[in-house]
């Protein structure tokens, strides 16, 4: 098995774009507008003109 790098060559220079910064955090959910209270994405049913769909 071949032993995987550990550390750069010395020769090694880092881009100016790279950042050592941890990633954002993500926002937060936001509930949009229900007229039913049920979100199909949670359920997995769509419903169009009164006849549930599934995809």
């Amino acid at each position: 098995m071949t032993q995987r790098a550990t550390q750069r060559p010395k020769d090694f220079k880092k881009p100016a774009h790279w950042t050592t910064d941890p990633a954002p955090a993500p926002a937060a959910p936001t509930q949009g507008d229900d007229p039913d209270g049920l979100s199909p994405t949670r359920y997995g049913d769509w419903v169009r003109k009164g006849i549930a769909v599934d995809f």
